[in-house]
């Protein structure tokens, strides 16, 4: 894992991955400043009128209540805002992202994988939707102390791991190799997820952690992709050729 984001470090001179990088982010910026400016007045009021805001108010505390409503809006904002950017990120910018860095650092990986864009795509927006449907379901248990902290940073992680390792080997490992490596790896690709999404924690860096993610998770991928077939070269004859 230190490997894949001393690589991703190193990755990051390069003009053409910060063009990929910072494509989702702006988009994530624009829909940020659009959906704040029609809704987060609707959601502040919202929070406010449900337990335990509501009791917060009743108790005279109306300082605290709107606080935490501000809160809750703004963290169901920015999740929206990092969904469109990860979004972006698994659908457009990570295949070309790859293409470039799987020429240039791992010319020794044949590409054995299928190049499916429907199958990325809907393991993209599949994984979106569990990760609402997580982030929904679990929001009662903000309220236990440390919880508020660890479980948006958790499903964010899941929610990276679960998009960028199955896109980023789509392409170079077989079905059983993706397999041995989702059970080998099962741990190490979390952890990378939490390492990620823990930027969406630092001032300017958080629209910026899916795309750093993908970039973090191509490296990581494919490295393991070439430790699983030990260095081996596998080449596709051409047509016409005989042994």
């Amino acid at each position: 894992m230190m490997l894949a984001l001393q690589r991703s470090l190193a990755s990051l001179g390069s003009g053409k991955v910060w063009l990929y990088i910072l494509g989702p982010a702006l988009a994530a910026v624009l829909f940020m400043i659009g959906v704040s400016a029609a809704f987060l007045n609707y959601l502040i009021t919202l929070f406010i009128e449900q337990p335990p805001m509501s009791w917060i108010n009743e108790w005279g505390w109306s300082w605290l209540a709107q606080s935490l409503a501000a809160l809750g809006g703004w963290l169901v904002i920015l999740s929206a805002s990092y969904l469109v950017a990860i979004l972006l990120t698994a659908v457009l910018v990570l295949p070309l992202m790859l293409t470039h860095l799987a020429a240039r650092d791992y010319p020794d990986l044949a590409r054995q994988g299928k190049e499916n864009f429907v199958a990325s795509t809907w393991n993209s927006v599949w994984a979106a939707v569990l990760f609402v449907v997580g982030w929904v379901v679990t929001l009662p248990l903000w309220l236990i102390p440390g919880l508020g902290l660890f479980l948006p940073l958790f499903w964010m992680a899941w929610l990276n791991r679960r998009t960028f390792a199955y896109d980023s080997l789509a392409e170079h490992a077989t079905e059983e190799e993706w397999r041995e490596l989702r059970k080998r790896q099962a741990m190490p690709l979390l952890l990378l997820g939490f390492a990620t999404a823990a930027l969406t924690h630092v001032p300017f860096l958080g629209l910026l952690a899916p795309s750093l993610s993908a970039l973090a998770y191509i490296h990581f991928c494919l490295e393991s992709l070439r430790r699983v077939r030990q260095g081996a070269v596998v080449s596709i004859p051409s047509p016409g050729s005989r042994k």
